[in-house]
């Protein structure tokens, strides 16, 4: 396709001192552009000799940011960006639109010219020297440098963002680290103290090895899920943009589910609290990233045993809702959520006035909350004031 020439082949000044008129004439490569430019110019060139009319021709692929600015869908288009207010003509019959409007904006220019003679009996008023004003190439490189400074400020957000999801990342780690860190420091105070008690007692056998065994093997799973949270949530879920990176595969939440329950018990009982469950034995596997639906739970029934009361009742329950969907529910007996704070809840750092005394960061549902999104699910919470909180999140289904 033959190339239009520079631009400044096709600035073309009529030099008077009464008044200016400013172009910019958007064109693309097509064959016709040339003709469009030639006529153009020679339109402007019989204007009266009283102005300066100064045009400058523009190839859309030079100059997008230009294109944006003026919200151009067709071209050629012709932009007088002066006098002000700006004017947009667009289309192949251009003189036309010129020869209709030039007498109205040679009006407007003149009205402007006996305003300010008006205010200032004295003013030497000039508007057409071509040094009297910024030229449009001036003009434009202003326009692309605001385009630039715009985008850098774009930028500058979206590490701001990176950096504060990273932060909230490192945060839930930190906290949901405390419950196998507990569990661990569980298992271990209880060897200890029986094996205290075998040396006062070397008579009395205080735990059975077959106990022992277990609680052995509960150690080493709650410290594999502290090695699997270090390295996978930490490494894998967060790349230099800060955004999830989601490894879906086909996800038992049953047994996913057991785990979570077995690694509960200690806070349960620690607050005499019951956990009822609800798990089929014929749900179908779900689409998911098996460590972050870990951390989903996990911190839903932290929440339900933190502000469910000593001897209160939690409730986990999955149902296969859909042939595309299965939900999960963590169900407790708290306090419940005010009807104004249902949505502010799952947006980072908010807290309700009665979590502040409580241990926590305000991150772990908003995070929850990204988890679900990035799994195609779905998550709400429904509660009842001084009743209780039904937590609430859907996978889509393996197939």
């Amino acid at each position: 396709m033959e190339q239009l020439p520079n631009h400044s082949e096709y600035s073309f000044p009529v030099v008077s001192t009464s008044g200016a008129f400013r172009f910019l004439l958007f064109v693309d490569q097509r064959s016709y552009s040339k003709e469009i430019i030639q006529d153009v110019h020679n339109y402007i060139s019989k204007l009266e000799q009283d102005y300066y009319c100064e045009l400058e021709i523009i190839n859309l692929k030079d100059q997008p940011h230009l294109v944006e600015h003026y919200k151009l869908i067709v071209t050629p288009a012709l932009v007088k960006v002066y006098p002000l207010p700006e004017q947009i003509l667009m289309g192949s019959n251009l003189t036309e639109q010129l020869e209709k409007w030039f007498p109205y904006w040679k009006n407007a220019l003149e009205a402007q010219k006996q305003q300010c003679l008006h205010f200032d009996q004295n003013l030497d008023y000039r508007i057409a020297h071509p040094c009297d004003h910024v030229s449009v190439v001036g003009s434009t490189e202003l326009l692309r440098l605001s385009d630039e400074v715009f985008l850098l400020k774009q930028e500058k957000e979206s590490l701001l963002e990176q950096i504060k999801f990273k932060d909230q990342m490192l945060a839930m780690i930190a906290h949901d680290l405390r419950n196998p860190l507990t569990a661990v420091s569980i298992a271990i105070d209880t060897l200890i103290r029986a094996d205290h008690l075998s040396q006062s007692k070397p008579q009395k056998k205080v735990l059975k090895t077959d106990f022992k065994t277990r609680i052995y093997d509960q150690a080493k799973f709650q410290l594999k899920l502290i090695n699997n949270m270090i390295g996978d949530l930490l490494e894998s879920t967060c790349n230099l943009q800060g955004k999830l990176i989601i490894n879906p595969q086909a996800l038992d939440l049953r047994s996913l589910g057991e785990e979570i329950i077995n690694q509960f018990l200690p806070k349960l009982k620690k607050k005499s609290q019951e956990l009822i469950t609800d798990i089929p034995q014929d749900l179908p596997l779900v689409y998911g990233d098996k460590e972050l639906i870990r951390q989903v739970i996990l911190n839903l029934l932290d929440n339900a045993v933190k502000y469910t009361l000593q001897d209160g009742i939690i409730k986990f329950i999955i149902l296969h809702r859909t042939s595309q969907k299965v939900q999960i529910t963590v169900e407790d007996t708290g306090l419940g959520i005010p009807e104004g704070k249902r949505k502010e809840i799952f947006e980072s750092n908010v807290r309700l006035e009665r979590d502040l005394t409580q241990e926590g960061y305000g991150l772990g549902l908003s995070l929850c909350k990204k988890v679900v999104q990035a799994h195609y699910g779905h998550i709400w919470v429904d509660s009842i004031p001084n009743k209780g909180s039904s937590f609430h999140f859907t996978l889509p289904i393996y197939r």
